[in-house]
């Protein structure tokens, strides 16, 4: 009985720090950073998406103002995705005040990188290897000068500099299909956080808006 009566009143406790969130998001106007190439920075919105634990800033994404798509009215009108985002298009850019630990477990240093979409192939060793296909790519600010389109082979490449030519590095996306902008934080498992919020898109002169929930924490399991 006592030992029923001790696990019932540690139960509560135990609930609170499971629904505890690790993480915090909100939308800061901050300036992009400086570090960006001044066609990049003419892009970024104002308003950025600061996620921090505890007090500690973990991460600060800036999106373009409008992010360009490949949709048809009716896909627009229907609801967009990331596949309507061209590969190698720029979505934003991010700010990491410390290290950062990517998806793939690679340590990304700090500073600010640019953002650009890339889907993973299913095949040989990235079968499996992400519950996604969608990610950006990270590129130093100091190697990535241009706001166009970059071809996809050509962003691997360049995005493989962050470390020695070894692998990408990435910024995994979840889906966001909720209709509140507002940011937040949210659990999706196995230790992975997601910070999530929609920002306008565009196709031609018609807009829409996109939901997008951009890892902050959380690594592949193997």
């Amino acid at each position: 009985m006592r030992f029923a009566a001790f696990a019932l009143l540690l139960l509560p406790a135990a609930v609170a720090a499971r629904q505890e969130p690790a993480f915090t998001a909100k939308a800061e106007a901050l300036d992009p950073p400086a570090a960006l190439a001044a066609p990049v920075r003419a892009l970024l919105s104002k308003d950025a998406l600061v996620v921090q634990s505890g007090d500690a800033v973990v991460m600060r994404v800036w999106f373009r103002d409008v992010i360009p798509v490949k949709a048809t009215p009716e896909q627009l009108k229907n609801g967009v995705t990331y596949r309507e985002i061209p590969e190698g298009a720029l979505v934003g850019a991010v700010e990491f005040p410390k290290a950062f630990t990517d998806f793939r477990k690679q340590e990304i240093a700090a500073g600010a990188y640019t953002l650009r979409f890339a889907v993973q192939p299913d095949i040989g060793d990235h079968t499996g290897t992400a519950p996604h296909p969608d990610f950006c790519l990270l590129s130093a600010a100091a190697d990535d000068k241009s706001a166009d389109p970059i071809d996809k082979k050509d962003l691997i490449e360049l995005s493989s500099k962050v470390n020695e030519g070894r692998h990408p590095a990435v910024l995994l996306m979840f889906p966001n299909f909720a209709k509140d902008d507002a940011p937040k934080v949210l659990a999706k498992g196995d230790g992975v956080w997601v910070a999530t919020t929609r920002r306008a898109v565009t196709t031609g002169t018609d807009k829409a808006t996109l939901g997008f929930a951009v890892t902050v924490a959380g690594v592949w399991k193997q």
